[in-house]
């Protein structure tokens, strides 16, 4: 029998159902693997019990002929979404111990639909990063190694647990959240499928909010398939989040392998940019030509106010996090840091509770909404996210199906690499995924190759508003003509 592990979804799906094996062997199978890779320090807490008891059950409704879309299929939780009577810290020390009485909407969803829940992964605290060097829990490491050396990589981030874990075939998928390219980077830099929905998708109640208007939850998984079968269980309306979109859930798995014939694909000039890998360059070329050939139109298009999409983002996003990150005052929950009076308890708290990266977000975001400067910072760059945004919409006007850029502006670095003395040497990793955020569209992120040192690069490619089959249908192209990738394994 195959080593269960390596199942993708969609085989264990029908490997269950064909009764090749059970959900409590399959659980069981991923439960040794994450045990023997504790090195990669994916997970920040493991739930086998859980784990055991859901699959057992999944079991009996399968045996029974009415197990879920997802039932028996083990799936990691970034520690971003609240699971009931199980702990969740947003990877910050500030949260403590805390064990929230609620469960998110999406993981409710994955419950409902069968799936079995074997830990919470590490992610950057709060979201804010994009390496996952910045948890308190200290940094995951990338199941990829730069061919010939031993160097620690990063996953990418803020999900780098999730992607990371995936990779590594410790989960057969991984529920994860994308607020300026943290499902998209990490999925580049580990060989896994990542898409970030439309801004309305997917529900965020009962997740840890770092820029509300930013912030998206979604899949990462190891085959487009993959992604498509869970995106149709964490999506849909929610009467508690009122940013939450009332329309109807598509079967995105009937997506994949569709004719992307005739379909008008988008290549933005204003992402080549100076200075940019030929490596990057290359991949891009190819893909495009991989789409022409399964009968797409490439036609090159503009999006004029992409410059200003990494300043105008780093402005948004810190505003909304000092917003968010007010409630971490030592009062109600999480870690208390005691001072001789109630404002300096608050003060030893946040100093105490919250990282360096989280603390400098909320440093610039008190500062840009702060009076004298609301109008030259924040307002500012509210008009730019609008021009953003009318970049995308004029495109699509013009027939454009979707849009076609790089992932990533490099493959993994090293862990400890970047950031250390400029932070925003990071930030510009997030050069190429930003712009969704901002316009609030759907993004994915398919493996399509390696660079020279046989590290994993991907492709993006950017829809139209809750068209995120049409990017399913090209996402899938994309993974025929480049092939599957897995990370040797030295752990």
């Amino acid at each position: 029998m195959t080593d269960l592990t390596s199942l993708t979804i969609a085989e264990a799906r029908e490997g269950l159902a064909s009764k090749s094996f059970t959900a409590r062997e399959l659980t069981d199978a991923h439960l040794a693997a994450i045990e023997a890779a504790r090195v990669l320090n994916a997970y920040v807490l493991e739930t086998p019990d859980r784990a055991r008891e859901m699959a057992m059950a999944a079991d009996v409704k399968i045996a029974r002929g009415d197990g879920g879309p997802l039932a028996g299929i083990p799936l990691g939780i970034k520690d971003l979404f609240a699971t009931r009577d199980i702990r969740t810290t947003a990877c910050s020390k500030i949260l403590g111990n805390f064990i929230p009485p609620y469960e998110s909407t999406v993981t409710s969803q994955l419950w409902r639909d069968g799936a079995v829940l074997l830990g919470k992964l590490n992610n950057d605290e709060f979201a804010m990063g994009s390496s996952n060097e910045t948890s308190c829990f200290g940094p995951v490491t990338n199941p990829w190694r730069r061919e010939g050396s031993n160097t620690t990589l990063v996953p990418g981030g803020s999900s780098g647990g999730s992607a990371s874990a995936v990779a590594a075939l410790l989960c057969m998928g991984a529920t994860a959240t994308d607020t300026g390219g943290s499902i998209r980077q990490p999925a580049a830099f580990t060989a896994t499928v990542g898409i970030k929905p439309t801004y309305g998708r997917c529900s965020r109640w009962g997740i840890v909010a770092f820029a509300s208007s930013l912030d998206q939850a979604g899949p990462i998984a190891r085959t487009t398939r993959d992604a498509a079968i869970l995106m149709r269980s964490m999506a849909g309306h929610d009467p508690k989040d009122t940013t939450s979109v009332d329309i109807a859930v598509p079967d995105y798995e009937a997506a994949i392998g569709k004719s992307v014939k005739s379909m008008k694909i988008g290549i933005p000039r204003e992402y080549r940019l100076d200075g940019m890998p030929a490596e990057i360059e290359k991949l891009w070329s190819e893909g495009a030509q991989w789409l022409k050939a399964a009968g797409a139109e490439l036609v090159e298009v503009s999006l004029p106010h992409t410059k200003y999409a990494l300043p105008a983002y780093y402005i948004v996003a810190p505003a909304e996090a000092s917003s968010n990150l007010a409630r971490y005052d030592g009062v109600r929950y999480g870690l208390r840091d005691p001072g001789k009076n109630i404002i300096e308890m608050y003060e030893n708290t946040r100093a105490d509770g919250f990282g360096d990266e989280v603390r400098r977000r909320v440093l610039i975001g008190t500062y840009v909404l702060s009076a004298g400067y609301y109008d030259a910072y924040y307002l500012r760059a509210q008009k730019v996210r609008t021009l953003i945004k009318k970049d995308f919409e004029d495109c699509f006007a013009k027939g454009v199906n979707a849009i076609l850029t790089p992932a990533t502006p490099s493959a993994a670095f090293g862990i400890g690499e970047k950031g250390g003395a400029d932070p925003v040497e990071m930030y510009l990793n997030d050069i190429f995924t930003v712009t969704v955020n901002m316009a609030g569209l759907p993004g994915i992120a398919v493996p399509a190759g390696k660079d020279t040192q046989g590290l994993p690069l991907g492709l993006q490619l950017i829809g139209r508003p809750f068209d995120e089959e049409t990017l399913f249908s090209l996402g899938e192209v994309i993974e025929q003509a480049a092939g599957r990738f897995t990370a040797p394994k030295w752990w």
